[in-house]
């Protein structure tokens, strides 16, 4: 069976966990996850508001490697903008089809696979006229824990995906360690409803009644409601969420920085987060290139630069 995949959406909740989880602690496990870069450097102190655009890259490998070798799965850009006062989340389809430095013009999900976190900036500089220098990587192995002991996320079960989520159920939750506790329960209806670990995961696999993009909807769905849960939540909770996930991260943010980046958001205090699909449906051509290569995404630089940019940035530059 495939490596859990697409669980870069709860790193959302991990810049809201780190705020509300109590200094001392949280800075002690930051430095457990965080790797020193020398371009990032931050000296402000606790509860200083970050001005400006910061942008985040939220990468979720599709196994238990965060160095490299497993391929990045789920990939998000997270902007903290607090001119604007304003949180926005932008997807960027695993399967954009773009040139690799040092290897070829492939899958965006790829890079990771061969040389990590480094590579993949590199790509989104080359192919998307981005300078990313703050990421979080995670692996799959966090996902059911934190939802569990978020007590669950609510989303929006249609249908047409019963049938669909009720198979990776059984999937997941051969992967469950709590399944000697809880019995494995199937969704049985449709609509919006509160799903536990193992279903949440179950949820944000669906890939065959839709597209990729619905699929990154759901992503993105799931993200916000996790943000929600996470800003309900007391210190506890934040701790044990804290736990499980740093332990399963790496980052180049270093722990003040973290700190800071969580004292924004909260002020920020965002309940619309504005999302944005990259490559746009209208300027996208979805396709099978070749055997070797696959389905791909080509898609047209200009237009959807423009606009993602402007998502990102606003009017100015």
């Amino acid at each position: 069976m495939k490596h859990f995949k697409r669980v870069a959406f709860i790193l959302i909740g991990l810049i809201v966990t780190i705020c509300l989880s109590g200094f001392g602690y949280v800075y002690f496990k930051l430095n457990k996850m965080y790797v020193k870069d020398e371009a990032v450097k931050n000296t402000e102190e606790q509860g200083t508001m970050v001005e400006g655009i910061t942008n985040i890259l939220l990468v979720g490998t599709d196994g238990e490697y965060i160095e490299k070798w497993n391929r990045s799965d789920s990939m998000m850009v997270v902007t903290i903008d607090s001119k604007n006062k304003d949180i926005r989340i932008s997807s960027i389809a695993r399967d954009t089809y773009v040139d690799i430095p040092g290897y070829s013009t492939e899958k965006l999900t790829h890079a990771y696979a061969y040389e990590g976190i480094d590579l993949l900036k590199e790509v989104f500089k080359v192919n998307f006229n981005l300078n990313i220098d703050k990421y979080i990587a995670v692996n799959f192995v966090s996902f059911m824990d934190i939802m569990d002991e978020l007590g669950g996320v609510e989303v929006n079960v249609e249908e047409k995906d019963i049938k669909e989520i009720n198979k990776y159920i059984d999937a997941c939750y051969g992967y469950y360690k709590n399944k000697d506790e809880k019995d494995k329960e199937y969704i049985t209806k449709s609509g919006v409803q509160r799903l536990n670990g193992y279903q949440a995961l179950a949820f944000s696999r669906i890939r065959y009644t839709d597209s990729a993009f619905a699929r990154d909807n759901r992503h993105r769905e799931v993200a916000e409601s996790v943000y929600k849960e996470f800003a309900q939540k007391g210190v506890e909770t934040y701790k044990k969420c804290a736990e499980i996930i740093l332990n399963n991260t790496k980052t180049n943010i270093s722990p003040i920085e973290m700190m800071n980046l969580a004292y924004t958001v909260l002020k920020i205090n965002d309940k619309d987060i504005e999302q944005f699909q990259f490559p746009l449906e209208e300027y996208r051509n979805g396709h099978i290139i070749s055997k070797q290569k696959g389905w791909v995404l080509e898609w047209d630089k200009e237009p959807n630069l423009e606009a993602w940019h402007k998502f990102i940035f606003g009017e100015e530059k």
